[in-house]
């Protein structure tokens, strides 16, 4: 690959993003970064003190105190460190999804994460997923590209995954899960979840994974021209 690229791809939670971008990086050998795991990280610090996730300034007061730091595994997966410990499966809980949410909407975690994110975009050619990478993290993206699926696909998918880890749950709690934070990424007043105005829009509700990640592939070798 010749050249330095940045991929921003944003959707609504349980589209897929992750898994599709992780894949698509492995494809084109970027680096892979999950903005939505970082938030997910100062959501746990959050919640293990027992703090309001809607309380900006007890959340704004406990960020100094957090070192937050992404590896990667031989794998190539991202991992997530708190402090020093690995916190890559404690964030996945559903607990923990929507304290994300929560604090993603808080202007002081926002400004304190936006530095991280977009060294990572300065120092590799990266695809990069969350809610705002194509409209504020990474406004000058060579691609953008806007990732989405019906709330139902998306509950399904997310179910399937919960289930196969082991966690609790069924399906009308995930699917509420979702459309609530559906609503806190849309209605949020600091860089809300939306498409960005040069976004490329994949709709993965019919097609199923390797489907999608073929569609994925096909828009990044169009729109930059790399194999």
């Amino acid at each position: 690959m010749n050249g330095h690229y940045a991929i921003a791809i944003d959707g609504p939670s349980g589209a897929g993003k992750s898994s599709l971008a992780r894949r698509a990086a492995k494809e084109f050998g970027f680096l892979y970064v999950d903005t939505g795991a970082i938030y997910r990280t100062v959501g746990l610090a959050a919640h293990r003190r027992g703090i309001d996730c809607h309380d900006e300034a007890a959340v704004a007061a406990i960020l100094p105190e957090l070192e937050i730091r992404m590896a990667y595994n031989k794998a190539g997966e991202q991992c997530m460190y708190l402090n020093g410990e690995d916190v890559s499966s404690a964030i996945r809980a559903p607990e923990i999804s929507i304290c994300a949410s929560d604090v993603s909407s808080l202007p002081a975690v926002r400004a304190f994460l936006l530095d991280m994110q977009r060294k990572c975009a300065r120092e590799d050619s990266v695809i990069m997923d969350g809610r705002d990478i194509g409209t504020v993290v990474l406004p000058d993206a060579e691609l953008k590209i806007y990732l989405t699926a019906s709330a139902e696909a998306r509950a399904e998918r997310r179910l399937k995954e919960l289930l196969a880890k082991g966690v609790e749950t069924d399906f009308a709690a995930v699917l509420k899960d979702i459309e609530y934070r559906d609503y806190q990424d849309t209605h949020r007043e600091i860089a809300p979840l939306k498409r960005a105005e040069d976004a490329v829009l994949l709709d993965t509700s019919e097609i199923g994974l390797e489907e999608s990640c073929e569609l994925l592939y096909a828009t990044i070798r169009e729109h930059l021209g790399i194999n």
